[in-house]
């Protein structure tokens, strides 16, 4: 991984692919923020995208159509937040183009020769980079940076995870079903009648409206969806315990965005509550918000980005 200080020797250029879609549109909120020392900035998306503008650090830029001559002009870094298969059809091509591509999707973080990384919990594994970093599944990320310091220090003995998932986490089309819920049952409509509601609803295999469906990704043979294959896999493979027990339940609910999680862990040794909270604390990335006498605990609305 660049340090600081070399790394701010240089401009560099930097390419976003599917900057268009709710998690593209993320990441250029947090480019914003970040002030990184690019030269130039791309941007690509689908056919139906392209040709439209969007601004951006005050300038108007145009979004380009993403295609096979894409990295012709050289990029230092590409960021994917395109989904899986233009992931694999694209993220090889901008390699081998001698880009470095970070990529948000499922394609790549469980190959071997690709390292997964959360910057707060295991930044040395950028160093074994071929090419690709893959970033972990959404729900992942949040469960695994506060039990990195937990398992220094305890030795976790198994996890249970249980996620409620906001509908931002399946795209467009989720936020849109929620929105369209929400008209339908303030015009009267049967929410559950949904061959004739007047506003349609096309994500899910149920209307979220009012509603919890433990169903997110497809089921596989073995009765879990491949969403919590993933967070199990996943968190096995950044914390370097192929073994470690896990199991999970991943509900998508009516939020329209921020994930929440519960996540019950068994540790390998004796511990003390407050000092667990206390490593917690000082751990980055992690607010503590734990009073219950001022009714204090996490919520999806104050982690909202606004």
């Amino acid at each position: 991984m660049l340090e600081r200080n070399k790394f701010n020797m240089k401009n560099y250029k930097l390419a976003v692919v599917g900057a268009t879609g709710v998690v593209g549109k993320t990441v250029l909120d947090v480019l914003e923020e970040k002030n990184l020392p690019i030269s130039k900035y791309s941007f690509f998306a689908s056919s139906k995208s392209a040709g439209n503008t969007i601004n951006f650090l005050g300038n108007s830029y145009l979004i380009e159509e993403l295609n096979e001559s894409s990295f012709d002009e050289h990029f230092d870094f590409s960021i994917f937040c395109a989904g899986g298969e233009t992931s694999k059809k694209y993220t090889p091509i901008a390699v081998k183009k001698g880009t470095i591509v970070v990529d948000n999707s499922s394609a790549f973080r469980m190959d071997a020769n690709v390292p997964l990384v959360i910057p707060e919990v295991n930044p040395e594994d950028i160093k074994k980079h071929s090419g690709i970093i893959a970033n972990p599944n959404c729900s992942t990320i949040q469960a695994v940076v506060p039990l990195k310091p937990l398992d220094n220090k305890y030795k976790i003995k198994r996890i249970i995870y249980s996620t409620y998932q906001a509908v931002s986490g399946a795209g467009r089309d989720g936020i849109n079903d929620l929105e369209n819920g929400i008209k339908n049952f303030q015009i009267g409509s049967k929410i559950n009648e949904v061959s004739s509601l007047p506003y349609s609803l096309k994500k899910f295999s149920h209307p979220i409206f009012n509603n919890c469906i433990p169903h997110i990704d497809t089921f596989t043979d073995n009765g879990y969806t491949k969403e919590e294959i993933k967070m199990i896999n996943e968190t096995r493979k950044i914390l370097k315990r192929p073994d470690l027990p896990i199991t999970a339940t991943t509900v998508r609910v009516p939020v329209f965005n921020s994930h929440s999680e519960s996540i019950n862990v068994e540790f390998e040794k004796d511990f003390e509550l407050e000092e667990v909270i206390d490593i917690l604390r000082n751990f980055p990335g992690i607010i503590i918000q734990n009073d219950c006498s001022t009714d204090e605990y996490p919520l999806a609305t104050n982690a909202t980005r606004t």
